[in-house]
């Protein structure tokens, strides 16, 4: 009999080869364990069992001894999963396909071979040893999940979710265990450390931090009430919830407490902290960690600024092994892109993480900022984590979508509000008043801005809040903050800003829409550019945020800008729109619960059911059958962000520098990736590439990595108010809202 091996090293003897049915026994088991979290352990098993079947062939034995080229291993699983488990042996055929390549449309081509096609390809001949190796479920004794949940209008859509969570599953298993092999046969080399202190630990760490508060004003009072009956709800089952909190009630603390709570009280594993703007990813990660004191490092950002590259072969991607993050911690900070995207990905790299957010406690941050064009899909995967994923989650926000409104279909049911009586709260909570000043020049805003010693404008677009920036540049305080600054940039100007607010120095800002969501900061005055009535309640939470001034001495002021260069994109002229006529119907309390729901009822109502999926996702996958569903082609069409951003790093001190160095020696990239996040930009792929042509940005290391880290090598392109700054109008085609 012939010995067979999954992975192989430097030794002639193959004494520390790894030998196959080890692996797949190691992979399944592992991913049965992942599995287990939403009832499809034996599923998730047999993937991992079948997983690398083909190896099972002379050919990539030869292989593994640098005797052959390229072999196809993982079809000859996926053809015995049909062959031996029917409709559920298709649903795991997927996933072990596409187990390095990603998963593929079942009947479509695409970018890759369908599954269909590869089921019919010429393989190598297999040898009958595994049908010994391994411990197989015989035909018809595998079965769908223990109480897993299919619903009459969602079925196909649970199918496809319940694969890409057995393939999240089988990846992460496949990678831990090669993972581990390599590291045993390196001397010296210590299997990586991924402890975690436990959930109460972190609970016990954020009770000091929150006893520190002291209820010494009317708000910080509506704080430590909001605070307390937030977390009364952790008894509550397992599902989906709400809160609704004004902003500056202080929900960020708030939902972290709910959820460790709740967590702890129902045996879930961790909680995940979704944010719709890179920009603030690493000020909640910040707000964590400080609130967690020496358990801090437990707090793990996720911006998702690497991707996996499509250009490179998925063995190259492999052996590279990219920024894989498969969100293995305590408290996860993320964003929204990250999330929703991966829920809906087919590659590897982005699905490995996925089986975590099952049996988790999931904050969505302004959960109000979804997209319209793909809130229907958005809300399915949503329902689909509580239903049969063990996941609770918290739309957590100051202005409530109406996810069940009328016109809304297949909206969000039976969700619990955690906050004490919102409308109170509301009412309670009232720091400002609100008007709408009309058209406003540049040189008008520059002079109210001028007449002002402590002021903030938010516009909608970053060459709008430049040339407002440089029309004031001379005035004391002048300050100004864009995405193109790199995050640790934008926290030390932030921090400055803060500091000329609480000194009462002068202090004029103007910002993008980046400032609106959590950003912790307090003017007597606002200045805000028609948007949608989120945007503005958002941009009101920037003023008299403590409640330390009288309502008559604060003021959001709304206003069209005059100069039509500056005009708002079509969607936000959507919701600019719906906001209008929701405050002449609401003018006396625009902000009160009866204008929010007016308003998002207003913007469901006229985008209609077919434009809140816009590519009609769910159509697609409604219609495609089991045999045909379009995972390669949901991948390509859900995207959050037209323009798919590319990442820069600003190496402007040492520790960048530092991380590009060790590059060099590194065994892997995923560390580096994290630590150079601070630095990072992300900029539209077409300017990307427009700089890499010019020679302005360049790769480190490309042979090894690719694309991976493209560094700024010519300094003079970033400002120290503008931030990343390019002069070719032609460049410049990223403007509006900013995930």
């Amino acid at each position: 009999m012939p010995n067979f091996y999954a992975h192989s090293s430097d030794q002639a003897d193959k004494s520390d080869w790894q030998a196959l049915s080890e692996h797949l026994q190691a992979v399944g088991d592992m991913a049965a364990r992942f599995a287990s979290n939403f009832s499809a352990a034996e599923l998730a098993r047999v993937a991992g069992l079948l997983h690398d079947l083909g190896k099972y062939t002379e050919e990539f034995q030869l292989r593994l001894a640098g005797q052959y080229g390229r072999v196809d291993h993982s079809t000859w699983g996926a053809r015995i999963a049909c062959e031996r488990y029917g409709q559920l042996g298709k649903l795991l055929a997927y996933g072990i396909a596409g187990h390095h390549a990603g998963m593929a449309n079942g009947r479509d081509p695409g970018e890759r071979s369908s599954l269909a096609e590869r089921l019919r390809a010429n393989l190598p001949q297999l040898f009958d040893d595994w049908q010994t190796d391994l411990d197989l479920p015989a035909p018809g004794q595998l079965s769908t999940p223990t109480n897993f949940q299919v619903t009459k209008e969602r079925g196909q859509f649970q199918l496809a979710f319940l694969c890409r969570m057995i393939f999240s599953c089988l990846v992460d298993a496949d990678y831990l265990d090669t993972e581990a092999y390599y590291q045993r046969i390196k001397q010296g080399k210590a299997k990586r450390d991924t402890s975690a202190p436990p959930l109460t630990a972190l609970r016990t760490r954020l009770d000091g931090h929150l006893a520190s508060f002291t209820a010494d004003s009317p708000v910080n009072i509506l704080r430590a009430d909001i605070l307390l009956k937030v977390r009364q709800g952790a008894a509550l089952q397992p599902g989906l919830f709400s809160l609704t909190v004004p902003t500056g009630g202080g929900k960020t603390l708030a939902s972290l407490a709910f959820a460790l709570d709740h967590a702890i009280a129902h045996g879930l594993n961790r909680v995940i902290y979704v944010i719709p703007f890179t920009s603030i990813v690493e000020q909640t990660a910040a707000v964590f960690r400080d609130a967690l004191g020496d358990l801090g490092d437990s707090v793990l950002e996720h911006h998702g600024a690497f991707e996996d590259d499509p250009s490179k072969s998925a063995e190259a991607r492999d052996k590279l092994r990219l920024a894989m993050e498969n969100w293995d911690r305590p408290i996860i900070v993320t964003t929204a892109v990250q999330f929703f995207e991966s829920l809906f990905a087919a590659r590897p790299s982005a699905c490995r993480k996925l089986h975590h957010i099952a049996a988790s406690v999931v904050i969505l941050d302004e959960a109000q900022t979804l997209p319209l064009k793909l809130l229907t899909p958005c809300v399915a995967a949503i329902d689909e984590l509580a239903l049969n994923y063990k996941a609770s989650v918290v739309l957590c926000t100051a202005t409530q979508p109406a996810l069940n409104a009328p016109g809304f279909t297949g909206g969000l049911q039976n969700v619990r509000e955690l906050a004490p009586e919102p409308a109170r709260l509301f009412s309670a909570l009232k720091r400002v008043q609100i008007r709408h000043a009309g058209t406003l020049s540049d040189d008008e805003l520059a002079a109210r801005m001028n007449a002002s010693s402590q002021i903030l404008c938010i516009v909608n677009n970053r060459r709008h809040a430049r040339a407002l920036y440089e029309s004031i540049a001379s005035a004391p305080g002048a300050r100004h903050l864009t995405t193109l600054m790199y995050p640790k940039h934008r926290s030390a100007a932030l921090a400055e800003i803060r500091t000329l607010l609480r000194d009462g120095k002068p202090c004029r800002l103007v910002a993008t829409s980046l400032i609106e969501a959590g950003v912790d900061i307090d003017f007597p005055t606002v200045l805000r550019a028609e948007a949608g009535l989120d945007s503005i309640a958002q941009a009101a939470g920037r003023c008299n945020r403590e409640g330390k001034r009288p309502i008559s001495d604060s003021e959001l002021l709304i206003f069209t800008p005059g100069n039509p260069d500056w005009a708002a994109p079509a969607e936000l002229k959507q919701f600019a729109q719906a906001a209008r006529e929701v405050l002449r119907q609401h003018g006396a309390d625009p902000l009160g619960l009866p204008a929010i729901d007016s308003y998002f009822r207003l913007l469901y109502w006229q985008k209609g059911t077919q434009e809140l999926d816009a590519h009609d996702l769910l159509g697609q996958i409604r219609d495609a059958g089991l045999d045909g569903l379009p995972f390669e082609m949901l991948a390509k069409k859900f995207r959050m962000i037209d323009n798919t951003q590319m990442p820069v790093i600003i190496a402007v001190d040492e520790a960048p520098h530092k991380v590009l160095r060790d590059l060099e020696f590194a065994d892997g990239c995923g560390k580096a990736a994290r630590d150079l996040q601070p630095y990072m930009v992300q900029i539209p792929r077409q300017t990307f590439a427009a700089l890499r042509q010019t020679g302005a940005i360049q790769a480190v290391n490309e042979r090894r990595y690719g694309l991976q880290f493209m560094v700024l090598a010519n300094e003079e392109l970033y400002h120290p108010q503008f931030g990343l700054h390019w002069d070719d109008p032609t460049f410049i085609r990223s403007e509006g809202l900013c995930w």
